[in-house]
C-alpha cells in the first residue's frame, strides 16, 4: 500500500537540520536549532494527533529590538564655590532643589547670592571704569534676559546702560542699589541647576573660594555601556525607547553620542587605570568590553518615574530590524518541510467540511509571536492551522 504523497513531502526532519534565515532579538542565524514554535510535518500514520486550531493571516508591523542596561541620571556636573565675604551662611538649598536664572542660590549674612547663566565664573567686582572683558558681556546678557536691559546691548564695556540695568535688577531683588556688582553677589553656571549636595551647614562661616554645592542640569539622560560587538547597531541621532525604573513605562529618546573609546571589562588595554570597573552604572555585564552610549530623552516628564533618585536603572531598547505592513502568521503555524524550507496549512471552511492544503512560504522577520511570510497565495484573513495549546 502506498503512503499518502502529501504526507511523504511533509515527512519529519529534525528541526536542528533545517537551514533557514531567522532573525530573533536582532541576531541573524543560518541554522534553526530547535527554534521554539516551529513544527515538523507529521509522520504518516502517526498516532496521538496534536489538537489543532486556526489563526488568521494578518497584516502587521514587526519589530525586533536589542536591550541594553543603562542608568537614568542628569546631564552635566557642576561645582559652585563661594566668593562672598561674611559671618554666616543664613540660607542654603536642599538636595534636589531646582534653581533658575535670577533666583537665589544661597544667602550670606541675609544677602542672597543669585544664579546667572554663563560659562565664565565670576572673578572680579564689576563697576563703571573696569577693564573691558567677556565677563561684562556675560552680565549684560543676563540683565537683558531677566528683563532689565531696555536700551542695553551686550558689550564688553561696563557702560552707563549696564549700570542702570544693574540698579533696576538690584532694586527688584531687594539688594543694595549701587549700580555695581560686588564679587560674590552672583554666581554663574551654564544653565539651570539641580542641587545634588551641599557642603557647608547653616551658620557656618563662609570661606571665599570654598565649595558650597554640587549640581547637575535638570536635563534627564541615560548612560549605557554598549557591548563593543553591538556598537554597529546605533549611531548618533538614532531613535530608541527607554523602559523606566518601574519596568513598565517607556519613553522615547535619541542617541546623542556613542563613545569612540572602548572600556575594557577588567581594566585591560584601553580600560580605566588600576582595574576600575566601567564608569556607567547599569551597563552591560558579563566581562564584555563596552563603549559608552548616551541617550537624550525627548519626553521630559518621564524623569519623575525615578523619583528623587540621582540615578536609577533603566533599559534602552534599540530597534535592530523592522518590517512595516507585512503579511504575518503565528510562528507556531510554520511547518518545517522535509526538503527544506517552510509551509503553512491553509484552512478553508469550518468543521468536518473544512479543506486544507499545504502552502510553501518564505519567512522574513520574526517577532516574539509572529513571523513575516510571503508566497503561497496568502491574503489577509485566511486561516492557517496552529496547535491549540
Amino acid at each position: 500500500m502506498m503512503a499518502d504523497p502529501r504526507a511523504r513531502r511533509r515527512w519529519p526532519r529534525r528541526a536542528g537540520l533545517v537551514a533557514a534565515p531567522l532573525v530573533l532579538a536582532g541576531v541573524t542565524a543560518g541554522i534553526v536549532l530547535d527554534a521554539p514554535g516551529l513544527r515538523n510535518a507529521p509522520q504518516a500514520g502517526a498516532g496521538g494527533a496534536v489538537q489543532v486550531s486556526t489563526a488568521p493571516v494578518v497584516r502587521a508591523d514587526l519589530v525586533n529590538t536589542t536591550q541594553v542596561a543603562g542608568s537614568l541620571s542628569y546631564q552635566g556636573s557642576y561645582t559652585l564655590v563661594n566668593q562672598e565675604q561674611g559671618t554666616a551662611f543664613t540660607q542654603l538649598p536642599g538636595p534636589g532643589a531646582l534653581i533658575r536664572r535670577g533666583q537665589r542660590l544661597y544667602e550670606v549674612d541675609g544677602t542672597p547670592v543669585v544664579l546667572f547663566y554663563g560659562a565664565r565664573p565670576e572673578w572680579r567686582a564689576l563697576a563703571p571704569g573696569v577693564t573691558p572683558g567677556p565677563d561684562v558681556a556675560q552680565l549684560d546678557a543676563n540683565l537683558i534676559a531677566l528683563g532689565y536691559g531696555a536700551g542695553l546691548t551686550v558689550s564688553t564695556y561696563y557702560t552707563d546702560a549696564t549700570a542702570y540695568a544693574v540698579e533696576l535688577w538690584q532694586s527688584a531683588r531687594g539688594l543694595p542699589v549701587t549700580g555695581t556688582v560686588p564679587l560674590g553677589q552672583v554666581a554663574y553656571a551654564p544653565g539651570p541647576l539641580r542641587v545634588t549636595s551641599v557642603t557647608p551647614s547653616l551658620g557656618s562661616v563662609p570661606q571665599p573660594g570654598g565649595q558650597v554645592l554640587t549640581a547637575t542640569s535638570p536635563v534627564p539622560v541615560v548612560v549605557a555601556a554598549l557591548p563593543v560587538g553591538q556598537e554597529y547597531l546605533v549611531r548618533s541621532g538614532d531613535r530608541v525607547t527607554v523602559t523606566l525604573p518601574d519596568g513598565v513605562t517607556t519613553t522615547p529618546g535619541v542617541v546623542s553620542s556613542v563613545s569612540q573609546v572602548a572600556t575594557a571589562a577588567s581594566g585591560g588595554p584601553g580600560g580605566p587605570p588600576g582595574g576600575a570597573s566601567p564608569a556607567p552604572s547599569g551597563g552591560a555585564g558579563g566581562g564584555q568590553d563596552t563603549v559608552q552610549m548616551t541617550v537624550r530623552l525627548t519626553n521630559s516628564p518621564a524623569r519623575p518615574a525615578a523619583g528623587n533618585l540621582d540615578q536609577a536603572p533603566v533599559t534602552v531598547n534599540i530597534v535592530t530590524a523592522q518590517a512595516r505592513g507585512v503579511l504575518a502568521v503565528p510562528i507556531n503555524a510554520l511547518v518545517a518541510l522535509a526538503g527544506g524550507g517552510y509551509a503553512v496549512d491553509v484552512v478553508r471552511g469550518t468543521g468536518a467540511s473544512a479543506a486544507r492544503h499545504l502552502a510553501a512560504v518564505q519567512t522574513g522577520l520574526f517577532s516574539d509571536t509572529l513571523v513575516q511570510v510571503t508566497g503561497g497565495g496568502l491574503t489577509v484573513g485566511m486561516d492557517v492551522e496552529v496547535p491549540s495549546s
